[in-house]
């Protein structure tokens, strides 16, 4: 039995240890926990010795890229607070209802902060939701869904999210045809989102919250200001430090966090001087346990990513094992000629890659390179989109029912859910975006010839 278990291929390891993440936090209910399990079942299952995982744990911890993440959801969470402490929220959420219905105003709150291309960002949203359901009639995990849905339709095309970066730099499209390629994704996900979770919102106080109050509400758009400051800041620092490494190449790379940083820190400023708040409302704003907690289980999930990346004994990264194992799969069942191993692999290894990961940009950096290399070397602009969108779609939708995706978590943290019960939900959701990106795929290639 256990030679068998050690010998079972790695794809089935990677999901077993991702099922035992589940499973742990079905029976125990607790995320660092069950998190903390399915890592190191990972790292043991796959034969690396309990030196290894800890040396791979502690590398990965102590690493720059690390202690950025944690700083970066450290401000993200200090920043959503620092806006529920001095009243943002409110009125931010009490502007979304006075034009919009409680379903919508569901829905547009998360897209509105899935323009920010940080980190953990869900956990940035879902207060907002507590505000809009203040009667508390719709149930948490449908709140933990549609936050978790709505926050990620944009990040197919917005081009300040590393995984699109990527995907452009490896497919050699231009920006603006990738985005317009993706665009058509963003709306199958809202339509899915739309049929398959915001209609099961109860319609009891569906109607539009009244615009009234003490006096009138703050303009829009000042209530959104830290949010701009943080995209504004993050996009000028990336081309300002694209610029200088353009002047001088010898320049270092700088931490891929670091722009998210400094506009965190400024929309804090920001909102500082807007509305300041005295020390008795940042002291529980900077030393609440639930953050440090946050903070705790992205550290993991990071160290389950570097098990994910670290080779196997000196050998092939448990990616890359993967991959030869789904390619293997693939010509046994079709054939070496068959086009429709190209296509399984085009569609199973971003898919794999997501769920194991967790970003999109892990999926895009493992995958985009075996599909950009199967289409040969010169391949028709028409075939290298509907490869591109077909690849992205399925790692997306990977990601997406990912049980180390870092929103997801920070999100049924806050809703108090079962990550079990979120998954199990979203496959349907899931399922309709895929479907639609199959038939995109093939319109593209009908179209192009």
């Amino acid at each position: 039995m256990l030679d068998a278990l050690l010998a079972a291929p790695v794809l089935v390891k990677v999901v077993g240890s991702l099922a035992l993440i589940l499973v742990v936090n079905r029976l125990a209910g607790n995320l660092v926990v069950s998190v903390a399990a399915g890592t190191l079942a990972l790292g043991l299952w796959t034969g690396q010795p309990v030196s290894v995982v800890l040396g791979t744990a502690w590398s990965r911890l102590r690493s720059a890229d690390q202690l950025c993440l944690m700083g970066t959801i450290f401000l993200v969470i200090w920043l959503s607070c620092q806006m529920a402490a001095a009243g943002v929220m409110e009125d931010l959420v009490g502007s979304v209802r006075s034009r919009l219905s409680r379903r919508g105003s569901m829905a547009v709150l998360p897209a509105v902060i899935g323009f920010l291309p940080m980190p953990g960002g869900a956990i940035f949203s879902a207060p907002m939701l507590d505000q809009v359901d203040a009667d508390g009639s719709v149930d948490a995990l449908l709140k933990t869904k549609t936050n978790y849905w709505f926050r990620h339709i944009w990040e197919y095309w917005w081009p300040l999210y590393p995984g699109v970066l990527l995907a452009v730099g490896i497919t050699r499209l231009e920006m603006w045809q990738f985005m317009l390629l993706q665009m058509p994704l963003t709306l199958f996900a809202v339509a899915a989102g739309y049929v398959l979770l915001l209609r099961r919102i109860h319609p009891t106080g569906d109607a539009p919250a009244p615009g009234g109050g003490a006096g009138p509400r703050p303009h829009f758009l000042a209530l959104i200001l830290p949010i701009l400051v943080v995209i504004g800041t993050y996009a000028a620092v990336r081309l300002g430090l694209w610029r200088l490494r353009e002047a001088w190449p010898g320049i270092p790379a700088p931490n891929m966090y670091l722009p998210m940083m400094v506009g965190l820190v400024l929309a804090m400023i920001t909102l500082g001087r807007q509305r300041p708040l005295g020390w008795g409302k940042w002291k529980p704003i900077l030393f609440s346990p639930r953050t440090v907690s946050m903070v705790v289980i992205v550290g993991i999930i990071r160290i389950y990513g570097g098990l994910i990346e670290a080779p196997l004994g000196g050998g092939p990264s448990l990616v890359d094992a993967m991959q030869a194992e789904i390619d293997r799969w693939a010509v046994g069942l079709f054939g070496r000629e068959s086009e429709l191993v190209d296509l399984v692999v085009i569609m199973l290894l971003p898919f794999i890659a997501g769920i194991t990961t967790g970003v999109c940009f892990g999926f895009v950096g493992a995958s985009f390179p075996v599909v950009v290399g199967l289409l040969g070397p010169d391949p028709s602009p028409a075939r290298l989109m509907a490869a591109a969108t077909l690849a992205f779609g399925f790692g997306y939708m990977g990601m997406m029912l990912s049980p180390v995706h870092v929103c997801l978590i920070v999100t049924n943290q806050h809703f108090r859910t079962q990550l079990l019960h979120s998954l199990r939900d979203l496959l349907l959701p899931a399922a309709a975006v895929l479907a639609l990106v199959v038939a995109y795929h093939f319109a593209i290639r009908w179209v192009g010839g």
